[in-house]
């Protein structure tokens, strides 16, 4: 009689735990922009396939994406830690589509504004396009 408490007691808490965790919204748009800017900063092709849509993987298998970009990047490696702060302008976000302005601050104080898009992917945004925004900073001074 225990024992049938005891297991009744575990499966009830094994659903609690399995019900959470399938209600928990894992990241926001924001938060998943910022997390692309700075693996894109570090050069983090691994973090880049797993935040990518299909869109930015150009059909390649995620052996085929780190591949290339570590062949594309090799030597280069001046091109990583340029970012001091990634910070967001503007999220806009509906139910299954996100625009995310990133503000990012570079080590020698200037900035740079991308504009991310998202979908959102079986439960999980996706960066599905990325551009550089025009600069700006005339119209908007560096705060």
């Amino acid at each position: 009689m225990i024992a049938a408490g005891i297991a009744l007691a575990v499966i009830a808490l094994v659903l609690a735990l399995v019900v959470a965790v399938g209600l928990e919204p894992g990241p926001s748009p924001g938060e998943v922009a910022v997390s692309y800017e700075l693996a894109w900063d570090r050069l983090d092709f691994d973090a880049l396939w797993t935040l990518s849509g299909d869109e930015l993987r150009d059909g390649r298998s995620r052996r085929e994406f780190m591949a290339d970009k570590r062949e594309a990047y090799a030597g280069q490696r001046e091109l990583a830690g340029l970012a001091r702060d990634v910070q967001l302008d503007e999220v806009l976000r509906g139910s299954e589509l996100a625009a995310v302005r990133t503000h990012v601050i570079l080590q020698d104080g200037t900035t740079v504004r991308n504009q991310v898009q998202l979908a959102l992917r079986e439960g999980t945004w996706k960066v599905t396009g990325y551009h550089l925004e025009p600069d700006t900073s005339a119209d908007h001074p560096s705060s």
